[in-house]
């Protein structure tokens, strides 16, 4: 599988945009890109999350604000993919060997997203009252830890 990734990762590399992230001044850039859509996103994640476990303001449920943020949420998200995609093609085969980047992507990314789809559509259900269960309010701590995991993964990813 690694060396199928690494394949990929020195195509990518080898692509016109590539070398342009690599060669030029625009890598920082997209960085910023890629970190602005990431605290937007997380930020709309810990928000619905808090509010599950029954902090902020109770001028809405859980389920209300979930659904006002949802839009922007998954915006947000597209920018994430967006931008780690053209960091990736930049130097993609450098990250590859970085043990930091690998469980990020292979194992906290994954969880991290399949828990926040789970919370997603259970939040319709667990927040529509000001009170929710204490499952909800476990799977709301469960969905900030593993988005701290990633966060404390890509930490240890030198900035090249």
């Amino acid at each position: 599988m690694y060396d199928l990734l690494h394949a990929l990762a020195k195509w990518l590399e080898g692509t016109s945009w590539a070398t342009v992230i690599r060669t030029t001044g625009i890598y920082p850039y997209i960085q910023l890109i890629h970190f602005s859509g990431l605290t937007v996103w997380l930020g709309t994640n810990t928000i619905v999350d808090l509010r599950i476990l029954g902090l902020g303001q109770k001028r809405q449920t859980a389920a209300q604000l979930a659904e006002a943020l949802l839009t922007w949420n998954w915006i947000a998200f597209s920018i994430v993919v967006l931008g780690g995609f053209l960091l990736f093609s930049g130097i993609g085969a450098t990250y590859l060997v970085n043990a930091a980047f690998r469980v990020k992507l292979g194992i906290f990314v994954p969880l991290a997203l399949i828990w926040h789809v789970v919370v997603q559509r259970k939040v319709r259900t667990w927040g529509r009252e000001s009170e929710t269960p204490g499952i909800a309010k476990l799977g709301a701590l469960v969905e900030i830890l593993l988005w701290l995991c990633v966060v404390t993964a890509a930490v240890e990813i030198p900035n090249y």
